[in-house]
């Protein structure tokens, strides 16, 4: 005949369906208990049962306070008379074998990847720090195999960034639509991403492909996506543009080139100039005429790359301004400038009709330079994209505001 709960005390624990038998305090809180129901045939779902034995089993729950709570937990084995077989009384969050409840597992985990280190863990916990290790890689897998086998996004973002000397480049995949890291490969060249773009699944999906001046990433993605649309990154043609001028002006004065505050206004967009400011710098460009006149047309080629979310019809109507623009330079200093553009016109133009850019990309290097700098560098690759596709992945938006607040110690 069952027994009723004596009290509430196995939902005050977190493992229902407990009855608690007593409590002890020693150097932590030790808990005895029992379950208080037989459940189903774990075969048959059958009723009719009967004890065949019992044995005690010990693990560690959660804690309370500072003290680590205990739980001695008697466990009766069953026969079912209708299948006649045998199984043993599960508990919820409990898995078999385990010294430890899935909640404690958990608890040290979050720990741990909130900035706790394995030492202080080790003590606070009574565990090895070897085991906090294992316990935390094990969640990693868990979340690495949560987000195998995803499609790919719609629309991509492809950078590179450094990471270590002895391995070079990786390279790093990001969904720019829901801001999520997708996938970080070791190496930058078509042959070493060769097996991972071959089996990535659903290929077809990507519809934009967003990337910075490299021809290296523009005939990866015509090859492996032939259907999307290649976007040049705002930033990176801009910063070219203003790179390719600063040159010219260096071998028109060198002195002047040294100058901290003219290199500030020449950096600058025209339009955040003061007055004041930007009659200072027509003084001075006024003694180089050519190098004004250079100025002047790298002014309204910025003004057209910063262009975004233009329609059609417009994007049209711009089109002659730039051509325009683009025979000028060729007859200039800036002729070098104007060969790449002529390259990479339709990604340029393509990039008037999107707001996407690789900044979304740009900023979760910072992060992943962070978790490396953290960790004190990274020699397996594997690890280092393992914590890269949990703090910046598919739980990214969770794990990024604890991150910020408690940055993980991967020591």
């Amino acid at each position: 005949m069952e027994r009723t709960p004596m009290s509430h005390a196995g939902t005050i624990i977190g493992i229902p369906g407990l009855e608690v038998v007593r409590v002890k305090r020693r150097r932590g809180v030790e808990v005895w208990a029992q379950p208080y129901r037989r459940p189903p045939c774990a075969h048959c779902q059958g009723h009719d049962l009967r004890i065949k034995a019992t044995y005690r089993r010990t693990v560690k729950h959660t804690r309370q306070g500072n003290q680590v709570l205990t739980l001695h937990l008697r466990v009766p084995k069953y026969h079912c008379r209708g299948c006649r077989r045998y199984f043993r009384h599960p508990f919820a969050g409990i898995r078999p074998r385990y010294r430890s409840s899935e909640a404690y597992r958990m608890e040290v985990y979050e720990a741990h990847d909130g900035g706790v280190t394995l030492r202080k863990l080790s003590q606070t916990h009574q565990i090895s720090a070897a085991t906090v290790e294992r316990w935390y890689q094990h969640h990693l897998g868990r979340k690495r195999s949560e987000m195998s086998n995803r499609p790919c996004p719609r629309i991509l973002g492809i950078d590179e960034h450094f990471f270590t000397r002895k391995k070079g480049y990786a390279t790093t995949f990001v969904d720019l639509r829901k801001h999520r890291v997708f996938d970080v490969k070791l190496g930058r060249s078509e042959p070493s991403l060769r097996p991972y773009l071959k089996g990535l699944r659903d290929r077809g999906n990507v519809q934009v492909v967003v990337m910075d001046l490299s021809e290296t990433y523009r005939s990866i993605a015509r090859q492996y996506f032939p259907g999307a649309t290649i976007v040049a990154d705002r930033f990176h043609v801009v910063r070219l543009i203003n790179q390719h001028f600063l040159k010219v002006w260096q071998q028109h004065d060198p002195e002047g080139r040294r100058n901290r505050g003219l290199i500030s206004l020449m950096r600058r967009h025209q339009w955040n100039l003061s007055d004041e400011q930007h009659a200072n710098l027509m003084h001075y460009l006024a003694t180089y005429p050519v190098l004004q006149q250079l100025y002047v047309a790298k002014q309204r080629l910025v003004r057209l790359m910063l262009l975004k979310t233009l329609t059609a019809k417009r994007a049209r109507k711009k089109l002659p301004q730039l051509l325009e623009l683009m025979d000028q330079l060729r007859d200039s200093p800036l002729r070098a400038l104007a060969k790449t553009l002529t390259s990479w016109l339709e990604p340029i133009v393509a990039m008037w009709r999107f707001s996407k850019s690789n900044g979304i990309t740009e900023g979760f290097h910072n992060k992943m330079e962070m978790i490396s700098r953290r960790a004190y560098g990274f020699r397996n690759f594997e690890n280092y994209r393992l914590r890269v596709l949990t703090h910046c992945g598919w739980d990214g938006i969770i794990n990024r505001v604890r991150m910020d607040a408690h940055p993980p110690f991967m020591g």
